[in-house]
């Protein structure tokens, strides 16, 4: 073989590399962004960054299957007034009322297209489009847990609320902000 041929395939296995290499730092920056925090905290729980990568990747497959709409102005509008009583409902039972939050957010989720049977797939399917909000559906769930058995104080309640109240927020708004672009 003349080195002007092994060049070329030594070109041309470097750009087939080169390509391949970028066009995974294209496909990691998009989870990343459309994933948010749960990206990394996929990563650090899974057996490789490959292996997160392929369980994010599933959970949009699976998302792009379900029926997530948004909702109408008056379903949210309903929803904002029972948020509102929920929260009244906190003054006098704390734990009653985070478990009134939890109902509530599930039942949004529901009317939203989010399968709710299985609290983990929960957390996947709302990983999609809710990633930057989940940590406090996690710290939420955590203190209604242990709730039952009486083992929080009514701070940690409060914070259960607040927690809710920001993925409640995010569903409600159907996870738009202000000049943010949905991916």
């Amino acid at each position: 073989m003349s080195s002007g041929i092994v060049i070329a395939i030594i070109a041309v296995v470097v750009l087939i590399a080169l390509a391949i290499g970028l066009w995974m730092a294209i496909r990691r920056r998009h989870l990343r962004n459309r994933f948010g925090p749960e990206y990394e905290r996929t990563v650090e729980a899974g057996d490789s960054r490959m292996a997160a990568e392929r369980d994010l990747r599933a959970r949009e497959e699976r998302h792009d299957d379900l029926d997530v709409k948004p909702l109408a102005s008056s379903a949210r509008q309903q929803y904002a007034r029972d948020w509102n009583g929920v929260q009244e409902h906190f003054v006098d039972r704390p734990q009653e009322a985070v478990g009134e939050a939890d109902q509530l957010v599930t039942r949004l989720m529901k009317e939203r297209g989010y399968p709710t049977e299985g609290y983990e797939q929960q957390l996947k399917d709302l990983s999609v489009e809710h990633g930057r909000t989940l940590e406090h559906y996690r710290a939420a769930h955590e203190v209604k847990a242990r709730s039952g058995d009486q083992q929080t104080t009514t701070e940690e309640l409060r914070g259960a609320m607040v927690h809710y109240r920001a993925l409640f927020d995010d569903l409600l708004t159907n996870g738009d902000r202000p000049g943010q672009q949905r991916a």
